[in-house]
């Protein structure tokens, strides 16, 4: 029987905390993990340096609470969907009849590549549903911007804070709805330049080439093999699924490569498209999963012309 705020709910129960110093975050945190403990559920937590040096300082000796990896599982939000699956399935083996789990975001990923964060934060009300989970995701007011911060309240069904209180957040989004919406991402300050290539209707092997031969060397080779898969997944994605015609645009700077693939379509139907793998392999169907286990970040946009795959390789945390 699951205890605490999550008694009776069925899958995961998702908080965020908005908190303003350290001590608040230890007054939500502390009793949480502790109570989880008394209770013979599993606990724990997945922080940043500071803030895990925190919370071990102030646990009791000998205190059953797992540390995770923090901010090394957050590498991308497809990888970071997989590996956390991974991990509570291994908490399950036990037979826990619930999971306390409380963790935040690296600071860097609230800049430029948020908008992939967001989807994620929505999409994990689904994804994680298949297990007894009650998650806190931390965010402190002092450095999350308010658009981060108004996105947080859109994709938490709850808040809480000191005194066990948990209340709604009033304007979530369920993740089909909220998946489905049109943010335009940020773009790219490369993308006010002119591309150095650009593309009408490639094959996938032209595509392929064209990526290679834009490469100055100077990202790791391995960064570069990513992108030439990644760039060829969606151009088969755009030219079979699509609305022609299918553009591609590739700009170059020492420290990343981008590429956009435009087309005249509506883009994928599944909400959840690149953050989970889709069918059975077929059809490109996994197309979009790979490109997002790829790259470094990938951005997803619709608008009155089409459907726009941004795929970034290297620094993806451009100044915003």
């Amino acid at each position: 029987m699951r205890t605490g705020a999550a008694a009776g709910h069925k899958g995961y129960f998702h908080e965020a905390l908005l908190y303003y110093d350290d001590d608040e975050l230890l007054a939500v945190v502390l009793p949480f993990l502790l109570g989880g403990i008394e209770a013979g559920e599993r606990a724990a937590v997945s922080f940043g340096d500071h803030n895990a040096e925190l919370l071990r300082r102030a646990l009791p000796t000998g205190a059953d609470v797992t540390f995770l990896p923090g901010g090394d599982v957050y590498a991308r939000p497809a990888a970071a969907i997989r590996a956390y699956r991974e991990c509570l399935g291994s908490f399950m083996v036990g037979g826990t009849t619930q999971i306390r789990m409380a963790g935040e975001l690296p600071p860097l990923l609230l800049g430029a590549t948020w908008d992939a964060w967001a989807r994620y934060e929505s999409a994990i009300n689904h994804v994680y549903d298949d297990f007894p989970l009650w998650g806190i995701c931390a965010y402190d007011r002092r450095i999350a911007p308010p658009h981060v911060l108004a996105d947080v309240t859109r994709t938490h069904p709850r808040l809480t804070r000191p005194g066990d209180v948990h209340e709604p957040t009033g304007v979530y989004a369920e993740p089909d709805s909220y998946l489905a919406d049109c943010r335009p991402a940020l773009p790219d300050p490369l993308q006010h330049t002119a591309p150095v290539v650009e593309l009408v209707d490639p094959t996938p092997a032209r595509a392929r080439e064209a990526v290679r031969a834009a490469d100055s060397g100077l990202l790791p080779p391995d960064d570069v093999d990513d992108l030439v898969m990644a760039v060829s997944e969606v151009v088969c994605n755009a030219l079979r699924h699509g609305t022609p015609p299918v553009r591609l645009r590739l700009w170059r700077a020492p420290d990343r490569m981008v590429v956009t693939v435009h087309d005249r379509g509506p883009g994928p139907k599944d909400p959840y498209a690149g953050l989970l793998p889709a069918g059975d392999g077929t059809e490109g169907g996994l197309g979009l999963w790979i490109s997002h286990q790829s790259c470094d970040h990938v951005t997803h946009h619709r608008d009155a012309d089409g459907f726009t795959i941004r795929l970034t390789a290297g620094n993806a945390h451009f100044p915003v």
